[in-house]
């Protein structure tokens, strides 16, 4: 018994030094590891948004794989934006009626109403995965009914992604943008958005300069935006003055500077760290929510929060949920269900709305409305740190 008290201290550094699983271990190699590389199994073998990203790196070329995959320098923050989640358990309740949960999935997005809350976060190159690209996003998001933010640096064109859109102009799209210090050609592009109908504008902010990605860099597959950028708090009030849109500020990463958007006036923000593709060592979508849930709660009544980052599960989304995030983004996932085209982001879009009910039900929330930091331990249970 004193021998094992002894190697206490150590046991959270042996922990660290695991092996770093990418994709759990749920049997998929066992159940269709014999398909052929350069083919993607049946649809109907893919039970998780994992399993996407399985299928996608023994499908696709090994350069556009590593595009959507890579982070930044030695990728402890992507690796940690997987593992975040699983530092702290849940608070189950027993013996509540969760049977109408399906029906409370639904949410607004700055008044926009959709069918679940969660969204398409805008990604880059979506034709890497399939011819159509980013109409798969579009149409996708259209059937079921959820937000998609389309990529400034998409395959496709601004007007080619708009024209995916049902005629009657029901869908509700936002449009993600990197500026520059040209204003003439930042007013036009925000011309061209409104006039192609986005309901918002997303500015990315965490990207002031080139991301540090070696994976990429041995692929030639770098960053899209790769200049240093002027990114104030000034030149965020004159953006907001050349559009009629609402400015959504994406990247996002300190209590600090959500309390400053709001004294900004910003509509909304996205706690974000660019999917762990530009600065190694930063936190998670889920840290910052929990730092604002301990320092600054009220900030999620002042202002609508939304976060991105290492979602993988129906869990996952229930964690950011319950300290106050209105809806999150997922990027990779749906990028690596895009090679199966418009059907396999549906079956994306489906699995997590199943997952998130059956996860809230499992948790004793019958109102995912009413959920809250009391269903989750904030304690770091320091097993996966």
């Amino acid at each position: 018994m004193r021998s094992a008290l002894l190697l206490l201290p150590f046991l959270p550094a042996a922990l660290a030094a695991r092996p770093f699983l990418n994709e759990p271990n749920t049997g998929i190699e066992e159940a269709i590891g014999n398909t052929p590389a350069g083919t993607l199994p049946d649809l109907e073998h893919i039970v998780g948004l994992p399993d996407f990203e399985w299928a996608a790196r023994r499908y696709m070329n090994v350069s556009s794989y590593t595009y959507y995959r890579n982070g930044a320098a030695g990728e402890w923050s992507y690796r940690n934006n997987l593992e975040a989640y699983n530092r702290f358990r849940f608070r189950p309740r027993m013996m509540v009626d969760v049977t109408n949960i399906e029906s409370t999935l639904p949410t607004t997005i700055l008044g926009h109403n959709f069918s679940a809350p969660f969204y398409i976060s805008p990604c880059a190159r979506g034709g890497l995965a399939h011819a159509e690209a980013e109409k798969n996003f579009v149409k996708a998001a259209h059937d079921e009914d959820i937000l998609y933010i389309p990529a400034l640096y998409a395959s496709l064109s601004v007007d080619e992604i708009a024209s995916a859109k049902p005629s009657n102009g029901s869908q509700v799209l936002f449009q993600q943008v990197y500026l520059n210090d040209n204003d003439t050609e930042t007013k036009q592009l925000f011309r061209k958005v409104e006039q192609l109908g986005s309901k918002a504008i997303v500015f990315t902010v965490d990207s002031a300069a080139d991301g540090n990605r070696h994976r990429a860099a041995r692929y030639g597959v770098g960053s899209a935006d790769s200049s240093f950028t002027y990114i104030t708090w000034d030149y965020y009030k004159k953006l907001q003055n050349m559009t009629s849109l609402p400015v959504v500020l994406k990247g996002l990463q300190s209590v600090e500077d959500v309390k400053l958007a709001v004294e900004h006036g910003a509509p909304a923000v996205i706690l974000s760290n660019h999917g762990g593709r530009q600065l190694d060592g930063t936190p998670s979508a889920l840290e910052v929510a929990l730092e604002i849930h301990q320092e600054a709660p009220e900030l999620f009544e002042q202002i609508e929060i939304y976060a991105d980052g290492g979602v993988r599960y129906g869990a996952d989304v229930l964690k950011l949920l319950a300290l106050g995030v209105r809806a999150v983004g997922l990027g990779r996932p749906f990028m690596f269900a895009n090679t199966y085209g418009v059907e396999g982001v549906k079956h994306a879009i489906q699995l997590l709305k199943h997952e998130i009910a059956i996860d809230a039900g499992n948790l004793g929330v019958g109102d995912l409305k009413k959920i809250d930091a009391s269903y989750v331990k904030w304690t770091n249970n320091n097993w996966y740190s």
